[in-house]
């Protein structure tokens, strides 16, 4: 008969918080810096130059169509070839920046693409710089369009940090990983790591919607609301 004792790999419950917290440390700066990274390339692939948006197409295809493990593993491993030794947590961030990055663009410029040609005729009217325009005008309801699939995104992003315990970051998983190697509860302690990044994606998803409407893009108008006069 099978007996679970999740009281052994609780016990450890200090490196399952270093683990989440450094998980967390990780998408944070990955959230801040790939979806900045994103809207920068939806940019440049909408309004920029035609040199500049092939460039950036060919950035975004190869990202997206490559796993992130071995865009990682190429980071880690690759790199120190070349004379550019990284530590893993640095490896890791920039993995997961340039990753959520090349899905941003996507996510934003599918925004920005639906704003109104209208509206642009109207801000330019008004003798506004294109990056006024840009800035002010088309960005923030751009975002507010796409912050759904973008909080998304960046939660598929946290959650596929998982893997940067390959190159030894101490993430949740490598928490997980070390703790069922000392007690051998393999289950136990994938279970108790799978509940905790479940509250993670959750806790993640929930603030991100929370700080959207209210300091990213401000709140926008209901579908067949008026908008007062």
């Amino acid at each position: 008969m099978v007996q679970l004792d999740f009281i052994a790999v609780l016990a450890h419950w200090p490196a399952l918080l270093r683990g989440a917290a450094f998980t967390l440390s990780l998408s944070a700066v990955a959230a801040v810096a790939g979806v900045g990274l994103g809207v920068v390339c939806a940019w440049a692939r909408t309004w920029g130059t035609r040199g500049l948006s092939a460039g950036v197409s060919v950035y975004v295809e190869l990202i997206r169509n490559t796993p992130f493990i071995v865009q990682l593993f190429f980071i880690y491993f690759g790199l120190p070839s070349l004379g550019l030794k990284l530590s893993p947590e640095v490896a890791s961030v920039i993995a997961m920046v340039v990753n959520l990055g090349a899905y941003a663009a996507e996510i934003v410029r599918a925004g920005i693409s639906s704003t109104p040609l209208g509206q642009l005729e109207a801000a330019r009217s008004l003798a506004l710089t294109e990056s006024q325009v840009f800035t002010r005008v088309v960005l923030p309801p751009a975002l507010g369009r796409v912050w759904p699939a973008l909080v998304s995104q960046v939660v598929i992003v946290m959650l596929g940090s998982a893997v940067c315990g390959q190159i030894s970051a101490q993430e949740l998983s490598y928490a997980a990983n070390l703790i069922q190697s000392r007690n051998f509860r393999a289950f136990e302690a994938t279970a108790v790591a799978t509940g905790i990044y479940l509250a993670l994606a959750m806790g993640v998803r929930g603030l991100l919607n929370w700080l959207g409407p209210r300091f990213i893009f401000g709140r926008l108008p209901d579908a067949g609301q008026p908008t007062g006069h």
